[in-house]
């Protein structure tokens, strides 16, 4: 798979991907009076090889394609962990192919013909959880991007914070002086933008790091 990935600030965006041409642009038609960028593709090859946008996205992915079908596509997507929310479309669906959509991932399942509040609504709901997916994403990559400006004793002192230890409690789990802890637990709290304890606490649970104290040695 060779979908490349660009960055970016635009607007929300959803593909089509049907190789009925009637059907494709009736979908963006559909899409774009109610204000939505739409770039529509023929066949799942030449979707695969374009370029997808940085921001909130979605895929109207048709079942039954042409040379490559839908639920491959989404295997594929699936291999190559990229995440984008699919709404598959079918004349052709039954029960066993629906369920293995969504079993496999599949935001949604729509039978043609379909009402068109049901594919606004389809579309809603996946770009509002691809878009909470990105914000996610960015959050717990500031984390990451913040815990490594922590020096080695500030871990230390962050991990035990979590695991619900006092300052004299870490102050003797690592033989030093409950001000010099003190000291490593506000350094701590500065550089990981906590705006308290509690905050601090959940940032140290959102790395996974609670448990890195008991690894940690002391020094």
């Amino acid at each position: 798979m060779n979908t490349a990935v660009s960055s970016g600030n635009g607007p929300s965006i959803v593909y089509v991907v049907d190789d009925d041409e009637s059907m494709r642009k009736a979908v963006a038609m559909l899409l774009r009076s109610v204000g939505y960028q739409v770039e529509i593709f023929a066949s799942a090859t030449d979707f695969l090889a374009g370029q997808l946008q940085d921001v909130p996205s979605c895929l109207i992915l048709d079942v039954r394609l042409k040379g490559q079908s839908g639920l491959a596509v989404q295997e594929q997507f699936a291999a190559s962990k990229m995440q984008i929310p699919i709404i598959f479309m079918t004349a052709h669906g039954d029960i066993a192919m629906s369920v293995k959509a969504m079993k496999a991932g599949a935001m949604d399942f729509l039978a043609k013909p379909f009402r068109d509040q049901d594919m606004l609504d389809a579309v809603e709901s996946a770009l509002a959880r691809d878009a909470a997916r990105r914000e996610l994403d960015r959050t717990e990559s500031d984390l990451r991007v913040r815990y490594a400006e922590l020096t080695p004793r500030e871990k230390e002192v962050m991990a035990y914070v979590a695991r619900g230890m006092l300052n004299k409690q870490i102050a003797a789990e690592l033989e030093l002086s409950e001000i010099t802890v003190k000291i490593h637990r506000a350094q701590g709290m500065k550089k990981m933008g906590a705006r308290s304890l509690a905050d601090f606490v959940l940032k140290a649970e959102a790395l996974g790091i609670v448990e890195s104290a008991t690894s940690g040695g002391k020094q």
